[in-house]
């Protein structure tokens, strides 16, 4: 059973879309795919289960709107982050918060209510 999170992550400059899926894949738990491309990004998701999408550098505001509404589309749970630098340690906080967030929406809970006493009566007196 695969247990690692897996990340498709685009970007426009391959340089920096290759440290972004390098710094991804520092961490054991996460495995992590590039492209610079909407149409692999789009061929990819189809073929792949991923869990989480990371947009990075250069992406136009039209070519987001498209890429999330396709990916919605497929996958209605999909988390999205946008991520635009700030070194590693921010990359990493976006996609554990991220996650962290869809664990706890994704958490049952379990609510109870105790009615064994409402009939009862009680008889007091304050003096």
């Amino acid at each position: 059973m695969n247990t690692r999170t897996e990340i498709l992550i685009i970007g426009r400059d391959e340089s920096i879309l290759q440290t972004v899926v390098r710094l991804v894949n520092n961490d054991p738990s996460w495995a992590g795919t590039g492209t610079t491309s909407d149409e692999e990004a789009i061929e990819k998701f189809h073929q792949h289960h991923f869990d989480v999408v990371l947009l990075t550098n250069g992406i136009s505001e039209e070519a987001d709107k498209k890429l999330r509404k396709i990916f919605t589309h497929q996958n209605p749970g999909i988390i999205i982050i946008q991520h635009y630098g700030g070194g590693s340690g921010l990359l990493q906080s976006e996609i554990r918060e991220a996650l962290d967030q869809r664990s706890a929406e994704n958490k049952p809970t379990v609510s109870i209510t105790d009615d064994a006493l409402k009939n009862a009566k009680w008889n007091s007196s304050i003096q």
